[in-house]
Order: structure tokens, then C-alpha cells, then sequence
């Protein structure tokens, strides 16, 4: 099976927790006998073909003309994907395209179309979630893109029944349409020591941006060193909110205890979380958590906003606390807590960390996905089954030769054929 992945970045090109999703998702499947081929965007001259394991990537690099917002840019990015699918990728006969979030609706839409190929779409956010509703027309527009990609696609994923939710909801899409597979973990994850220093350090992993709860965090460390006054903050990440946390922690005095340590790499950060007494992720929208689960994993104790996914993945007081978005009062209490009573935050560390290894390992991601895939292509096969992991060329498994004929012919015709609105809210 050939299936043409479209993400708007992937590692080491990428800002947020998609891109790792999509490397993951993809090596997953490869591993289990699936020929994937990944378009994405490059930076500087990292463009071209490269090979990631046995996935396949092609970088393209966008236009470089000035976009004056991230919407025109997102444009030209998928023109460009285009353009460089017709020169080095049209000769290829994929069965599936799986298109990650809106930023590649526009591509995805149109080789949909003019590949006969079924589209498979992953919503890892919405619009609407992020920003708390929609407030301008940029929003309206990016929010209305959603909604084609979810329609245009002939299954949609998500990573929680609280995404789930939200995009029935928003987009009108029927439940049966949509798949909650949740995101996975790495192994290597499970590999990291613990070396805690003598003085509390609190790690926060992920985006500088205002759902993630940052500021929140940064309002909260006074609180804490009323009682721990040598603890330190981390913030690991980047983002539109950087300057203005840098003035906030310089209006609060703490530019010796807290410290913007921009984006790092998966080493870099599993040291930190190895030597984190506390990793805080207090989010006010988040429809997985995927850092949560890294220090779930690295055994390191979390505290996370009672809210999405994370409210899923985190029992509150079993293997991690959970404490209300936007509250630095509660968020403080909860960090206190933990620093105070190690033996009990190390209890919990412990049932998170078995709890990330028994359910979100990303060959079970993989074999959900590739489910959802049979599904869609109209082959049936029950979950234990496994796809050999080095398929020799000249004989493909049994599941594959069984659903290639179920891709050509009236079958690939029809799944490329968009919905109407109202089949699109009624097809069961």
C-alpha cells in the first residue's frame, strides 16, 4: 500500500507537536510493511528528497515573496507542494493521501481530485480551540478551511473524544465519520535516568503561545518561592508570546529564576525532564498533550490544565494533578505540592509512566490507523493482524494484495467523489 502523507512540517522543521506526530505516524506504518511517502516544507537548503528510515520525505521550500500573513502563506506553501508533486511524484500510484491539519488543505483537496485517491484527514486543532472562538475574519476563513478539509475527506481522525466533540460540533461532521486514535510515545522516552538536582527544577515543554498556558505558569512562580526559594523555571519552546514573557519575568523580578531556553531537540529535552522535579503543562485548550505524555514517560510528575485531552490522559491525584486553566494561585498549590511531598509525586510518576507504556506506544497508533485505512479502501481485517514488516517487493503480503484491487476501478472513483452538505452530515 502506497499512501502519500501531507504535513505542513516535520522534524527537524517543526514548531509544535504535529510534526512529530506525522514522523512517528509515518516510521509506525513503514514499519509495518506500508510505503509511505512524505510532502512537507523545507527550510533554507533543506529541500529535496531524503530518506527518514524506509519513509520517503520531499522538502519543498515556499515562496519566498512576503506573504503578509500566515493564511497567504499556508497558499503559497501548498502551491508549491503542487508543483513539485507534478514533477517528481505524479508517476507514482498512491492509494491513499493522509493530509494533516488545514495549512495543507488546499494541496491535499486538489490531488485528491486529480489522483482518483481517497483522502484521509487528521484535525490535531482546531481554530475555533485555539483562540476561544472566532473573532476576525482570518479566523472565520482558516475555521471554514476546517470545515472543507473535514468534508472532502473520507474519514477523519483525532487524538481524544473531547476532539471528537469539537469538530461534530463545529464542522457537523457525523460521528461515524470520525476515528479517535490517540497519539503515541517513543521508547526512548522510557530510557530517560532520573537525576534530580538539589534544588527544584520546573519544566515547561511546548509552544510560546497563549492556549498553552505559559503566562499562566510564569504568574505562578513567586507563589512558589515563598516556600522553595531556590527552585527554578524552563520554558522549552518558542513562539509569538516569547517578548512578552521576557518583560513579564523582568517585571516580576525572576530573570535569575526563570529561564527561555527556546526550541530543543528530543535529547535535549529528555534531559530536562530527567533532572525536572515537576513538568507543568497548563493549558486552556489542548486536544492531546503529547509533552505531557513525554514526561509521563520520563517519570518525571505533571501538573496539567483540567481541560481536552489532557483531562483524558491525566488522573487527577492516581498519576499526575490537574488544576484549572488560567489560575496561577491553584497552579502554584498544586507545584507546591509535589515539591514538597516527593515521595508521594514519585508514587504518581510511577503510575503515569506505566500507564504511557501500556497504552500509547505508536505501533498500536499505527495499527489503528491502518484500520481505518483498510476501512476506507473496503478491506476488513481484525486489529491483531499484522502487515510483515519487510514485505519482499516481488510478493506483497496477503492484506496488501487484497487491497489493491479494492483502489482501482468504481471503488477508487467513488471515494474521491467529495459529499454533498447533506451527505456529508447524514452517510453512515
Amino acid at each position: 500500500m502506497k499512501v502519500l502523507m501531507l504535513a505542513w512540517e516535520y522534524p527537524p522543521d517543526h514548531v509544535g507537536g504535529l510534526g512529530r506526530h506525522v514522523r512517528h505516524i509515518s516510521k509506525a506504518l513503514s514499519d509495518l510493511g506500508i510505503n509511505v511517502t512524505v510532502l512537507t516544507r523545507g527550510e533554507g537548503d533543506r529541500t529535496g528528497w531524503e530518506r527518514d528510515g524506509d519513509v520517503r520525505v520531499f522538502r519543498v521550500s515556499p515562496y519566498s515573496l512576503h506573504p503578509p500573513d500566515f493564511l497567504t502563506w499556508a497558499v503559497e506553501l501548498n502551491v508549491a507542494l503542487l508543483e513539485v508533486f507534478i514533477k517528481e511524484g505524479r508517476s507514482e500510484d498512491f492509494h491513499l493521501i493522509h493530509a494533516h491539519d488545514w495549512v495543507v488543505a488546499y494541496a491535499a483537496r486538489a490531488l485528491k481530485h486529480a489522483l482518483n485517491c481517497p483522502l484521509i484527514a487528521t484535525i490535531h486543532a482546531t481554530e475555533h480551540g485555539r483562540h476561544g472562538g472566532i473573532h476576525n475574519p482570518l479566523q472565520a476563513h482558516i475555521s471554514e478551511t476546517e470545515w472543507w478539509l473535514c468534508y472532502e475527506a473520507w474519514k477523519v481522525i483525532c487524538c481524544s473524544n473531547y476532539m471528537k466533540d469539537e469538530i461534530r460540533s463545529l464542522f457537523n461532521v457525523p460521528g461515524d465519520k470520525i476515528e479517535v486514535i490517540p497519539n503515541g510515545i517513543s521508547p526512548e522516552w522510557f530510557t530517560t535516568p532520573r537525576q534530580e538536582g538539589e534544588n527544584p527544577l520546573i519544566l515547561y515543554a511546548g509552544r510560546l503561545v497563549p492556549e498553552k498556558g505559559s503566562e499562566t505558569l510564569v504568574e505562578a512562580v513567586p507563589l512558589v518561592l515563598e516556600e522553595f526559594p531556590t527552585a527554578t523555571l524552563v520554558l522549552a519552546g518558542s513562539g509569538p508570546l516569547e517578548p512578552a514573557l521576557r518583560n513579564r519575568i523582568f517585571e516580576l523580578g525572576l530573570g535569575r529564576v526563570v529561564s527561555l531556553a527556546g526550541h530543543l531537540d528530543d535529547t535535549r529535552l529528555r534531559d530536562l525532564y530527567s533532572r525536572a522535579w515537576v513538568a507543568c503543562f497548563p493549558s486552556s485548550y489542548e486536544p492531546f498533550g503529547i509533552v505531557a505524555l513525554e514526561a509521563m514517560a520520563s517519570g518525571t510528575p505533571v501538573v496539567v490544565g483540567d481541560t481536552g485531552g489532557l483531562r483524558e490522559i491525566v488522573d487527577h491525584g492516581k498519576d499526575g494533578l490537574r488544576v484549572m486553566p488560567g489560575d496561577p494561585s491553584q497552579l502554584s498549590s498544586a507545584i507546591k505540592t509535589l515539591l514538597r511531598d516527593r515521595t508521594w509525586a514519585r508514587t504518581l510518576a510511577a503510575s503515569a509512566r506505566q500507564k504511557a507504556l501500556e497504552r500509547y506506544s505508536w505501533e498500536t497508533v499505527a495499527c489503528r490507523t491502518l484500520l481505518v485505512y483498510g476501512n476506507v479502501l473496503g478491506q476488513r481485517f481484525d486489529q491483531e493482524q499484522r502487515v510483515p514488516r519487510k514485505a519482499p517487493a516481488a510478493k506483497p503480503p496477503g492484506f496488501l494484495r487484497m487491497v489493491r484491487p479494492a483502489v482501482s476501478g468504481k471503488m477508487k472513483e467513488e471515494a474521491a467523489v467529495p459529499q454533498t452538505k447533506e451527505e456529508n452530515s447524514i452517510r453512515s
